[in-house]
């Protein structure tokens, strides 16, 4: 239907700032916007990669029509294994903070299963991390809290005994 415009390779640097800015500015669908256009032109950059990823899960439980697929692809695309684990990390942490946030049934299983998922990335980049850089443990922190904030448990399977005829 359109044909988009093109940046300069020489507007990276300001259009990857601006992306910055409409994430904490709350408004993550300019910044995907943004993002889409710099790897438009340099399919492998890094932050980018990163914005666009965060910016993906700004979007989780707020109603838009974003999946987590989109995320987990764009994560593929990392070249680090730290960031790698850690943004996978990331993603599970989201997730389960828009489960909490949604309320349905069954709500606090899903967010504690996410949670321990988020935690064991976490462990996974903590193991990898560079030096000086404890995000990952900051992370993992904050889901343990979340789950004891909350008083959130494992889903208890439930056996079902059929009758023997």
């Amino acid at each position: 239907m359109f044909e988009l415009k093109q940046l300069s390779k020489e507007a990276i640097p300001a259009a990857l700032e601006k992306a910055l800015r409409y994430r904490l500015l709350n408004e993550p669908a300019e910044a995907e916007s943004i993002c889409l256009d710099v790897l438009n032109i340099d399919p492998g950059n890094q932050q980018a990669l990163v914005t666009l990823l965060l910016a993906l899960t700004d979007r989780f439980g707020k109603g838009y029509a974003v999946g987590v697929t989109q995320a987990q692809e764009v994560l593929t695309r990392l070249s680090d294994d730290y960031e790698r684990a850690y943004y996978a990390g990331i993603i599970c942490e989201r997730r389960a903070k828009a489960q909490l946030h949604q309320r349905h049934p069954g709500s606090g299983f899903d967010a504690y299963e996410l949670l321990r998922e988020a935690m064991s990335w976490f462990e996974k980049a903590e193991a990898l991390r560079p030096p000086k850089n404890d995000d990952a443990l900051l992370h993992w922190n904050t889901c343990a809290r979340i789950i004891m904030g909350n008083q959130l448990t494992p889903r208890v399977a439930e056996t079902v005994e059929l009758p023997l005829e």
